[in-house]
This record gives structure tokens, C-alpha cells and sequence, in this order.
């Protein structure tokens, strides 16, 4: 038992360390300003180019999408995006991480869904990429965000 909190200790990095520029979760926070400003450029930027995002809507159908497109209709698109996390986990082993967050989803400033994203990352000669997203899309089974409303 004393082992395994020991590693799970070793694996759980403290949020200070979390706040550096090159750690996964800075990866993913890059990943949320980018999406809020539609920078198709610096989102791509962020992923290994065979990277993938999968998705489970609220019915339960899977969806799995290629980075590039995910992040062409992103760069593309009119309305206001805001993705926020809270409390995330993070992972890491030599060159592999992964971020596990709760999140909520707000399009032109309203509510749209919540859920869970889970980020795999990979650390390259270049810092950190994103390998793969996985999220699920849920409507009415969302916990209150404790960041409260977004700002207006």
C-alpha cells in the first residue's frame, strides 16, 4: 500500500509545477487560448501530426476526428468558444503525460455541454504535443463548474 501511494505521489506533479510554460498542462491551457481566439495556427502547433480526438456525445455515440479538421472548423468558425477546466490531474512519465480534467463548453456566451477531457501527450525534441484528446459531451448530468459563471 505505502508502494503504491508512493508512485501514485511520483505521477501526480503539485500544480505549482503545472504553472511552467512547458508542462502538458501549459500544453492544454495554449490549446483553450488558442480555441478562443480561433488561432488555427498555434492549435495546430500543439499536436503530433497523426494526433486524433474522439468524442462521446451525450446519446452515447462515439465520434473520432483527424487534429488537422478538428482544427480547421475551430479556425473557422464565427461564434465564441470558451473551454474551462477545473481541478485537472496530471500525469507524467518520462516522455508520456496526460491531463484528465473536468470541463464545461460555453458557445457565444451560453452554456453548451460539459463533460470530462482527457489529453495524451507525447514530449518531442520540441516539448510537448498532444497525441490524442478523448471528451465526452453531456447536457444534463453536469456538475456546477466551481469557477462560477463565465465573465462576461
Amino acid at each position: 500500500m505505502k508502494l503504491l501511494a508512493a508512485l501514485a505521489a511520483c505521477l501526480i506533479l503539485p500544480m505549482a509545477h503545472a504553472a511552467d510554460s512547458d508542462t502538458p498542462l501549459a500544453v492544454v491551457q495554449r490549446l483553450f487560448a488558442a480555441m478562443s481566439t480561433h488561432d488555427a495556427a498555434s492549435a495546430g502547433a500543439l499536436f503530433l501530426p497523426e494526433a486524433m480526438l474522439f468524442s462521446v456525445r451525450a446519446d452515447g455515440t462515439p465520434a473520432a476526428v483527424p487534429h488537422q479538421r478538428w482544427v480547421e472548423r475551430m479556425g473557422a468558425a464565427k461564434d465564441a468558444w470558451l473551454e474551462r477546466i477545473w481541478e485537472p490531474k496530471q500525469f507524467e512519465h518520462g516522455t508520456v503525460a496526460m491531463v484528465w480534467a473536468e470541463f464545461d463548453f460555453h458557445l457565444n456566451g451560453k452554456f453548451s455541454h460539459c463533460g470530462i477531457d482527457s489529453f495524451t501527450l507525447l514530449k518531442t525534441s520540441s516539448g510537448w504535443k498532444i497525441a490524442a484528446i478523448a471528451d465526452t459531451h453531456e447536457t444534463t448530468t453536469c456538475t456546477p463548474s466551481p469557477l462560477g459563471p463565465p465573465a462576461k
